[in-house]
């Protein structure tokens, strides 16, 4: 199955069930239809980079969190569908991070070092990793 990462910016309310709902609805929904919840965050309340309006409401604050999930492509359409009707979420994205967990935990070194022998042009640098650009 994928590994995605979902991005949310929920509604704030001065209650906390609200949000704990809503993420408990998101991953409940992955984990009814055979995914794996991998790590849940919460980013906090934060005013938002502009007004931003959902549901006929304007808002400028946001409770902003994010959640590492493995599933099939259809679980990510049905909580995608769950987002766009649920009143409580302002904006929301969903990642596709790898194919597999594996395929995110292997990430190769991409720092940059300048060679000393005095080549010119594109040639002049080289990764790490010992190939040349």
């Amino acid at each position: 199955m994928p590994f995605y990462r979902l991005v949310c910016i929920a509604a704030h309310y001065p209650e906390y069930k609200h949000i704990k709902d809503l993420v408990t609805r998101a991953a409940s929904h992955v984990l009814d239809n055979g995914g794996v919840v991998r790590r849940l965050d919460s980013w906090g309340t934060q005013t938002l980079p502009q007004r931003m309006r959902r549901a006929k409401v304007y808002h400028r604050i946001g409770d902003y969190w994010t959640m590492q999930f493995d599933a099939s492509p259809a679980t990510l359409r049905g909580l995608n569908n769950i987002m766009r009707h649920d009143p409580r979420v302002i904006r929301w994205t969903s990642l596709k991070v790898g194919e597999k967990v594996d395929d995110v935990l292997l990430v190769e070194e991409k720092t940059m070092t300048r060679n000393t022998d005095g080549l010119m042009g594109s040639r002049d640098l080289a990764y790490s990793t010992g190939r040349s650009v």
